[in-house]
């Protein structure tokens, strides 16, 4: 679906956001699009969503290649290729104590999550390196603890050590960011014994299930078998994933 960028701003150092026009149906929480950069890249790029309504959508992304270098210079009326939505999203509950745990560019995602989910309380720690972004947005949706590993901005340290205070009232976690923190919030969930949703990064070519580039490793039966991210993800119950 060829779509017109409304806006493309960068918010911080290698993040920008872009909004353009999207009528492809309207996303659950956790799905992602993929995007066309255009320039010498063939494969279009997977982009979690970070919020969608039936007239705009908008992504979040972090310059990391060419391909992404390309999408931060396009301006309002440029035209890009999307497809999607794409894979499995979270799995919504009410009126429970919830957690959001995101880490680094997985925080986008949790934001249009965050707007989703009707949660009796609802506690979001967010974890950056440094520079922060879309701090302000999450604080309109419920208590919001954040961590940078330098302390420049709330507390010093990791992301999953800002939640040790209020980890005993929590029901239900979700978790979006790099493998080391989905590795630790898994090892918390189970710890505490509170279900917990991770959605996984890989790199994807197809974002279909055809390549199976981007199988990841789950428990089944006392063994292990591979499922795709971006079809029977990228979200999964932490319990199931092996790292």
């Amino acid at each position: 679906m060829k779509s017109r960028i409304l806006s493309n701003e960068k918010i911080s150092s290698g993040i920008y956001k872009l909004v353009f026009e999207w009528k492809g149906g309207i996303p659950s929480p956790g799905q992602f699009v993929m995007v066309d950069c255009k320039g010498k890249t063939f494969l279009k790029r997977p982009i979690s969503v970070c919020s969608a309504d039936d007239k705009s959508m908008t992504i979040v992304y972090q310059v990391k290649g060419e391909g992404t270098k390309n999408l931060s210079e396009m301006k309002k009326g440029d035209t890009i290729e999307v497809t999607g939505p794409h894979g499995h999203g979270f799995e919504l509950y009410e009126d429970k104590n919830m957690l959001i745990v995101g880490g680094g560019i997985g925080i986008p995602p949790l934001l249009y999550l965050a707007k989703k989910i009707k949660a009796k309380n609802l506690y979001i720690a967010l974890g950056f390196k440094s520079e922060i972004f879309l701090v302000e947005e999450f604080k309109n949706l419920g208590e919001v603890i954040v961590t940078t590993e330098d302390g420049s901005f709330g507390k010093k340290g990791m992301v999953t050590q800002g939640i040790e205070d209020i980890i005993d009232k929590i029901d239900i976690i979700y978790g979006c960011g790099p493998k080391p923190m989905l590795k630790a919030l898994k090892e918390i969930s189970l710890k505490n014994n509170i279900p917990c949703q991770i959605s996984l990064e890989e790199r994807m070519a197809c974002g279909m299930g055809a390549c199976l580039v981007c199988a990841c490793k789950v428990k089944k039966d006392g063994g292990f078998e591979y499922k795709r991210v971006c079809k029977d993800g990228p979200v999964f119950w932490a319990e199931e994933v092996e790292f």
